[in-house]
């Protein structure tokens, strides 16, 4: 009886432990609040136009162990003709000293929208992606990087 009782326990602890990995890696909700300078660079960007979320696929590692150079890749759900494609990708991160990172143009032509770089990250932080299509929609994504190493000095 006591073997199953600590079975029980064990198997409890480790079902606890990969709910909390799952929560914890999740992405936040784009409708979750950004530092003011991210938020006035991508108004700056997009003006009052509403952003929708979904479509929107980052890959970053959970955990940057070194800020200086952290991959990326970005893919926006796309059949990518000329009448529906994503014109650009743009990229910010929200707790760096220069929250706007990259901006990608796009044409049908490149027949699937996904883009790859290497970003710098400060510290741990969200990474943010506007992905803005031909018909003038919007749509966001977003993905925490936890950063033990910064990497932009200071």
């Amino acid at each position: 009886m006591d073997r199953k009782l600590a079975l029980s326990r064990r198997t409890a602890l480790f079902g606890t432990a990969g709910a909390v990995v799952a929560i914890t890696l999740a992405p936040k909700p784009a409708s979750a609040s950004l530092q003011p300078a991210t938020e006035a660079a991508m108004k700056k960007l997009i003006g009052e136009k509403k952003l929708s979320e979904g479509r929107i696929t980052l890959r970053l590692p959970p955990i940057a162990e070194n800020g200086n150079t952290v991959p990326l890749t970005v893919a926006v759900e796309s059949p990518m003709t000329a009448a529906d494609y994503v014109k650009a990708v743009h990229i910010f991160a929200d707790r760096n000293p220069t929250p706007d990172v990259a901006s990608f143009t796009l044409t049908p032509a490149m027949g699937r929208a996904e883009v790859s770089t290497r970003i710098r990250l400060g510290q741990t932080q969200d990474v943010v992606a506007i992905a803005e299509m031909s018909d003038g929609s919007l749509f966001i994504g977003r993905q925490e990087v936890k950063v033990t190493i910064g990497g932009c000095g200071g």
